[in-house]
């Protein structure tokens, strides 16, 4: 935790926030909340405008998309808040990056303009070193924080939370959902 005063930053128990310019940007700790960790700011607003941009330019996405990517890709240490997120799709829309496309349902899907792949070209060493930064905080808390297993754990909780909200499923099939989980639990008893 910073142990200076910051002005103009406000701190709480899991992180904080901070305005500069357009931008409201937010860190949080590096650790699971029970065993303490750090406070770290992640991306400044510009940063995050090119990493939110360079995911959009490998395939349309929603806000949510990009948080769960973000999120994947660093194991579980930092997701940014969608109070962030959105306000710089906003953003990157305004300034022709990016363009809503035509989607199913209420989210806004978002695919790069021709104007965004040239902003990334011209900034493409400082995107590769974002990226970078995000798989080597990935690399590390998938060694020190069992990674892969709370990311497995994520996508079964997906997965059920999806299947679960169906109201076609049906009995049968939440009783083999049931057991394919109980045999789960009992082959890494085993380990």
């Amino acid at each position: 935790m910073f142990h200076h005063h910051m002005r103009g930053r406000d701190c709480g128990p899991r992180g904080g926030r901070f305005s500069r310019g357009p931008f409201t940007v937010e860190w949080e700790f590096a650790g699971d909340g029970r065993h303490g960790g750090r406070s770290r700011r992640m991306f400044d607003g510009g940063e995050l405008r090119l990493v939110l941009l360079k995911l959009i330019e490998e395939q349309p996405r929603h806000g949510y998309d990009l948080i769960r990517d973000i999120e994947e890709r660093t194991s579980g240490a930092y997701a940014p808040s969608p109070g962030v997120v959105y306000p710089t799709l906003t953003m990157l829309e305004d300034m022709g990056l990016i363009e809503e496309q035509k989607a199913e349902g209420a989210k806004k899907l978002y695919a790069i303009t021709n104007a965004g792949q040239a902003h990334l070209t011209e900034r493409e060493e400082e995107v590769e070193a974002l990226f970078a930064r995000l798989q080597d905080i990935g690399s590390r808390r998938a060694r020190t924080s069992g990674g892969p297993v709370m990311r497995a754990m994520g996508n079964l909780k997906s997965v059920l939370q999806q299947r679960l909200s169906d109201g076609e499923i049906d009995s049968e099939t939440i009783h083999k959902v049931a057991a394919l989980i109980d045999e789960a639990v009992q082959k890494i008893e085993r380990l």
